[in-house]
């Protein structure tokens, strides 16, 4: 492996890091305003979609984002749009950190699509953090039986869906651009949020804090993407499950929803087998 492309690995697994951290504050801000999910997904697909663009523009990389998108770009406009119109409203039916255990099983589907449609071999590492992983969300499930929302996970198991879909097709075609998109997925989710939320009744606080979200997610959604072309498929999804254990501190810590036992042992697992798969070493 060449130092360039040792850097370039590396610099994807710190961007898919940033990533993870920045969408485990999610259900922090979905949770913490009084507004339905729909107004939700208005606001802060709004202001992600101007803060986007303006980083575009800054970065002289509007024409790249938005006019050289390709088919691939706009398939993660689509599935990000489908994405979000449920993760939303998966955290307003069930908990944060079923929300964000459910998403830790992007690495079984990420490698499973990646497997099918690229024929992009998992190594031994990735194989073991995976089952790892998987065996966390078990023990996580376990102390939540008989007490999930089944329509809230249902919902979270669509977006983890989504999320994974994405990431193989930026690892397929990688050069496709990150904010283009980004911004396609938000506007798309506009008409809906209009005709089936009530958006203009916010107050202008949360709208406040709806601004800082979108911000958020103009950077996470950025991140991700470029995060995504530089790390294989399976691993980059296993970095994303770091949001596993994080996003139910950060629930815990600000809105005072305390996970079980098992939720703290099973994201301590999940965190074990992320760290294993990242120790490796890279042809």
């Amino acid at each position: 492996m060449t130092t360039q492309t040792r850097s370039d690995y590396s610099l994807g697994v710190i961007l898919l890091v940033a990533a993870a951290v920045t969408y485990s504050s999610a259900g922090i801000f979905t949770k913490g305003v009084v507004a339905g999910a729909w107004a939700v997904i208005f606001w802060r697909g709004v202001f992600a979609a101007g803060f986007t663009t303006l980083w575009t523009v800054q970065q002289g990389t509007f024409k790249h984002n938005f006019f050289e998108m390709k088919k691939s770009g706009w398939a993660v406009g689509v599935i990000g749009a489908l994405g979000t119109a449920a993760f939303i409203p998966a955290f307003k039916l069930t908990s944060v950190a079923n929300v964000a255990l459910i998403y830790a099983v992007a690495p079984l589907i990420a490698a499973a699509l990646a497997w099918i449609f690229i024929g992009e071999r998992m190594t031994t590492k990735t194989v073991i953090g995976t089952i790892a992983a998987f065996l966390g969300v078990l023990v996580i499930v376990s102390g939540s039986v008989g007490a999930v929302n089944l329509q809230g996970d249902l919902l979270a198991l669509v977006m983890t869906t989504a999320m994974a879909t994405i990431m193989v097709i930026y690892r397929k075609y990688p050069h496709t651009p990150g904010a283009g998109p980004s911004v396609i997925q938000s506007m798309f989710l506009i008409p809906p949020a209009l005709l089936l939320g009530t958006p203009f009744s916010t107050s202008p606080v949360e709208i406040g804090v709806l601004a800082a979200f979108g911000l958020l997610f103009a950077i996470a959604s950025v991140t991700l993407a470029e995060g995504s072309k530089r790390v294989p498929s399976g691993q980059a999804a296993l970095i994303g499950a770091l949001e596993t254990p994080l996003a139910p501190l950060l629930a815990f810590l600000i809105l005072s929803e305390a996970p079980s036992v098992t939720t703290f042992v099973g994201g301590l697992i999940v965190l074990v087998a992320v760290l294993f798969s990242m120790n490796q070493k890279r042809d």
